[in-house]
């Protein structure tokens, strides 16, 4: 029994003078001929020059929301037809294997389907474009789908150039991408038909211009030019891993150079009050500027690593990337989660099993075991009591949690000076305790109050300032009655 075969070829970049032989055979050849499009120029010529039958799935396009059915009904299409016919040939723009998704999903599935996927050649358009742009290849460059395209993937030290972009809805989606990563003003050639006679149009606009053009089509394409202005190259990752990489070499900064995990420590910690503190300001330009800092001692810690051989920054974004979509099998595999305290369980259940695959036996290890050291005493405190009340270790009543403050309260009021630090952590404890059944973080408690008292103290400041005086020139009791004041202005 003969193989069922599908044929394709590419229609290539021009006119019908500039196809290849081989393939003219083909097309003339074929009883039946399919195309993704009959929008080329050579598909007239076949049809009034050559007399070849075609049928054309530009139909297709009007029936789908996305190019991802569109692309998915073409191929269910051509399976279907050459289960009729045992083989056919069908044709698409340019180059079989360049910027066509239908020919990639032909080759996956053909073998599931029994049948034989055979390509042959075709002139793409990027030979054309590469030569009435001057463009040298070996310098680099990018072929990405303007139908699905994403930031992450332009790089714009390379020449980009961007394929599919069949219309202006198309070319607006490519230009809102682009300025994700370029400045509005940023001048990209727009190229319909290159290469083809009498239909050629190339224009360079603005970025922002993109798609207020007129002339796009199944031959249009858009290209995005190098570049290494430093507006562009500061937001790029790789940018700044050049930049640390820079700074720690022999002839990079003599104070960078110096430092070590340890002597840098206290950094990672200081910046990381300063983002919270942004965050308790509601001021997200300060938040922005913190995060870089607190992102650069990440940075630091990587690249020391990575000169000692043990890990790079790369290794870092990897290892979070895998435990993301490990511990979340509800967002990313088949568990399902319905609300916060279903994810919260997906999430430990992971995090011990985890721990069982590295040897961790926690049966034998102590409930309390994994809080950082070195966390506040407060936050240190909450997270105790939280780890010990998952095993019943916990009041009952939140009116028994009020009598063991008040009673650590008169001991402190009763205790001794060499105990008063004992007894006074005892009452912090207990009021952590009340915190936690309150369902109040205490952190962020006493964050709220020191942030009062400091708006209430300023207002005192304030006050002394519009008299010329200062806190020599008051006392306690003037200025507990502006303290009275800043609690109805600072409320």
């Amino acid at each position: 029994m003969k193989n069922k075969t599908i044929t394709v070829v590419g229609l290539g970049a021009g006119d019908l003078d500039q196809l290849p032989y081989g393939i003219y055979r083909t097309l003339k050849a074929a009883k039946q001929l399919y195309l993704r499009t009959k929008e080329h120029p050579v598909v007239a010529e076949l049809i009034i020059a050559e007399g070849i039958a075609i049928e054309s799935f530009d139909d297709v396009y009007e029936q789908h929301d996305t190019f991802s059915d569109v692309y998915t009904d073409i191929v269910e299409r051509l399976f279907s037809r050459v289960n009729e016919a045992g083989s056919l040939v069908y044709a698409v723009p340019g180059h079989p294997l360049v910027a066509e998704r239908t020919v990639q999903l032909l080759l996956a599935e053909g073998p599931n389907r029994g049948v034989e996927i055979e390509i042959g050649g075709g002139q793409s358009f990027i030979d054309p474009l590469f030569a009435r742009l001057h463009i040298d290849p070996i310098e680099g460059f990018s072929l990405l789908d303007g139908t699905a395209l994403a930031a992450h993937q332009i790089s714009p030290g390379l020449h980009t150039i961007i394929a599919q972009v069949y219309d202006a809805f198309v070319a607006s989606d490519v230009k809102l991408t682009l300025m994700e990563v370029l400045p509005d003003d940023y001048e990209v050639t727009v190229a319909t038909a290159v290469g083809v006679a009498g239909q050629e149009i190339i224009e360079t606009v603005p970025l922002y211009e993109l798609d207020r053009l007129d002339h796009f089509g199944n031959l249009s394409l858009v290209y995005v030019p190098p570049t290494k202005d430093e507006k562009v190259s500061y937001r790029q990752f790789s940018y700044l891993k050049e930049i640390v990489a820079i700074l720690r070499s022999p002839d990079g900064c003599p104070w960078d150079r110096e430092q070590t995990h340890q002597s840098i420590r206290k950094n990672l910690i200081e910046e990381t009050y300063e983002v919270l503190e942004t965050i308790d300001d509601d001021d997200p330009d300060a938040m922005c500027e913190e995060l870089g800092d607190l992102l650069m001692q990440i940075m630091l810690h990587s690249q020391m690593a990575a000169e000692d051989g043990y890990f790079s920054v790369d290794d870092v974004v990897a290892t979070l990337n895998e435990k993301l979509v490990r511990r979340h099998p509800h967002v990313f595999g088949e568990k399902s989660a319905n609300d916060s305290e279903e994810a919260l369980a997906n999430w430990q259940e992971i995090k011990a099993q985890e721990k069982a695959a590295k040897g961790i036996d926690v049966t034998v290890q102590s409930q309390l075991a994994g809080i950082p050291r070195d966390l506040p005493a407060l936050m240190y405190a909450y997270k105790l009591q939280k780890k010990a009340a998952q095993v019943g270790f916990d009041w009952d009543d939140i009116a028994d949690v009020y009598k063991k403050v008040e009673e650590e309260y008169r001991e402190l009021h009763e205790a001794s000076e060499e105990e008063r630090a004992g007894e006074l952590g005892d009452l912090l404890f207990a009021v952590v305790n009340l915190a936690r059944f309150l369902k109040l973080d205490p952190e962020e408690a006493l964050a709220l109050t020191n942030n009062k008292f400091k708006k209430r103290f300023s207002y005192i400041e304030g006050k002394l300032k519009e008299a010329g005086r200062t806190f020599e020139q008051t006392d306690l009791q003037e200025m507990d009655k502006w303290w009275e004041e800043a609690k109805h202005e600072t409320r």
